[in-house]
């Protein structure tokens, strides 16, 4: 028989005891941003990002015949098609370049690279929460599959990247245009004398938000949650020849590239079942409809240098605030380095960068904490494409209100 709960007793007994003295709760100030200050929408998460708005529509539009109906139908299998030309189209694809997708999200993707990618031996650029956790990963299976070498890994400080080192004896180059969680991006430019080594490219959240020229990769792999304005579960990628013939040769089984795959990590599994419009297993169909939408409306605009352009634009304007700030400060200290699509701002330590994302995130302004892991006093704030420019100038001026405000200085426009 369930024991009856005596609430008023529970909350006295959490209040006061013989033993523990009461608990201390600061109260935070009650500040209200004036409506005129607020961005047109509050959401600047670094993943699961701001998703448009008139995309939920258009789904709820389909909704009845689209969801809960087959994957291997033309239904789903439309989506899946409009998906990957409009890829194909975003990224000016050579002709002989793949569009391959799956389920299970990028950081799947890096066991799909284990089995289906690295032949022997990987160098992984480490300089950042994402990039280090492949390395990491990669190095904890070397340990246990007999094919694969310990990886080479080159690190440097967060806020920073490092560049690859040629080594004829890696076959596999893994580099990130992308560092989310400290907000630093780097180029992505193929190494010299490199021929027939595979240069792999985590743009999880760079794909449509960063300039990229396909020759410069043979693997470019992504997740719909960022740029591309969907729900997370689905990892992408885009393969060049050279990667595709690599995925065949170590799918054959040969003796040289002899290895167990299972069905859900082969990257050739995946391929053949995307050149028939559909993935190996069930997707979620909301997130395939939500990003086939965010990137018709992509090229539909002007395509990648559109978006591109509008993540600069966001990016002067948040950097060019932070730089004038008299208590913020970029993280990223290079200016061509720092991120165009996720920046890191640091505070000044007499300001609690913490308290302010929290009066932010009470006035709806959504998601403006740091990395947990970075563990620094300061704000991320996303400027993916969905978001507006205009928005971004908005929540600059709402942390100045809000700072301003927990100071008890009078704000000023």
């Amino acid at each position: 028989m369930p024991i009856p709960l005596d609430l008023n007793r529970m909350s006295d007994d959490m209040t006061r005891s013989d033993n523990i003295a009461p608990l201390q709760i600061s109260k935070m100030p009650e500040i209200v941003i004036p409506p005129d200050l607020l961005p047109s929408d509050g959401r600047f998460a670094s993943g699961p990002s701001k998703v448009r708005p008139q995309a939920v529509e258009s789904l709820a539009q389909v909704a009845s015949t689209y969801m809960g109906t087959s994957h291997r139908k033309d239904g789903v299998r439309s989506v899946v098609a409009n998906l990957r030309f409009g890829l194909r189209e975003l990224f000016a694809l050579p002709d002989d370049y793949e569009v391959v997708l799956g389920n299970g999200g990028a950081t799947f993707f890096w066991d799909i690279a284990v089995t289906s990618l690295i032949e022997r031996r990987s160098q992984h650029l480490s300089f950042g929460e994402f990039s280090s956790k492949f390395a990491n990963s990669v190095s904890l299976a070397a340990k246990v599959f007999t094919w694969l070498e310990t990886p080479q890994i080159i690190r440097s400080d967060p806020g920073t990247y490092p560049n690859p080192v040629v080594d004829t004896e890696v076959d596999f180059y893994a580099l990130t245009q992308n560092e989310t969680s400290t907000g630093v991006a780097m180029p992505i430019e193929r190494p010299e004398n490199i021929r027939q080594s595979i240069i792999a490219v985590d743009a999880t959240s760079a794909a449509g938000g960063l300039r990229i020229d396909p020759t410069q990769f043979d693997v470019y792999y992504f997740s719909p949650q960022k740029c591309f304005g969907s729900d997370g579960g689905l990892w992408v990628a885009i393969l060049s020849p050279l990667a595709l013939e690599r995925v065949e040769r170590i799918a054959s089984g040969d003796f040289s590239t002899a290895r167990w795959i299972p069905p859900s990590l082969d990257l050739k599994l995946a391929l053949d079942n995307s050149r028939q419009e559909q993935t190996y297993n069930t997707p979620a169909l909301a997130t395939l409809f939500l990003m086939a939408d965010q990137v018709s409306w992509m090229n539909e605009q002007g395509g990648l240098s559109w978006a591109v352009s509008r993540c600069d634009k966001s990016a002067s304007i948040l950097y060019g605030w932070a730089d004038q700030s008299p208590y913020a400060t970029p993280f990223v200290v290079k200016p061509e380095e720092r991120s165009h699509v996720v920046a890191t701002i640091d505070f000044d330590p007499s300001i609690d960068a913490a308290q302010v994302a929290k009066v932010l995130r009470k006035n709806g302004i959504l998601d403006t904490e740091p990395y947990r892991k970075l563990g620094r006093n300061q704000l991320r704030i996303a400027m993916f494409p969905a978001i507006e420019p205009d928005d971004i100038k908005q929540v600059c001026s709402c942390i100045d209100y809000v700072v301003q405000a927990l100071s008890s200085k009078p704000y000023r426009r």
